[in-house]
């Protein structure tokens, strides 16, 4: 069984930083591309970043370009976000996700680079001062 946890939210205040955590378990991580998509209230699932199985090749949503750092640790089965520079509008519940071959259903979403699916429960970041 395909498990994702994730860890690390809070509340931070605009300009602060946080560092996501994702512990994956049930399938063959040093194979699967990774992805983080987040959810703000009132708003639809909106995929942040992408991560390539070496950990070299990554992507990122232009919103958080430039603030955002996505990270993996193949032998300890993790994926990271770093949060820097934060807004008000980062936001949101933040999902890890495997990718997938087909749509699996309503937590599968669409990026540029595949499908993604996430299994978690997300972690909540809040920012404000």
């Amino acid at each position: 069984e395909v498990q994702l946890v994730e860890s690390g939210g809070g509340l931070a205040q605009p300009g602060g930083s946080l560092r996501l955590s994702c512990a994956a378990s049930g399938f063959d991580f040093n194979i699967a591309d990774m992805s983080w998509a987040r959810q703000a209230p009132g708003k639809g699932l909106e995929w942040v970043s992408v991560i390539r199985t070496g950990g070299v090749v990554s992507y990122y949503a232009d919103s958080v370009k430039g603030r955002f750092t996505i990270s993996r640790d193949n032998a300890n089965n993790t994926v990271y976000l770093q949060l820097n520079s934060l807004k008000s509008e980062d936001t949101a519940v933040y999902y890890c996700a495997k990718r997938v071959s087909s749509n699996l259903g309503a937590r599968t979403y669409r990026t540029p680079y595949g499908l993604y699916n996430y299994f978690g429960q997300g972690t909540q970041v809040t920012v404000s001062s």
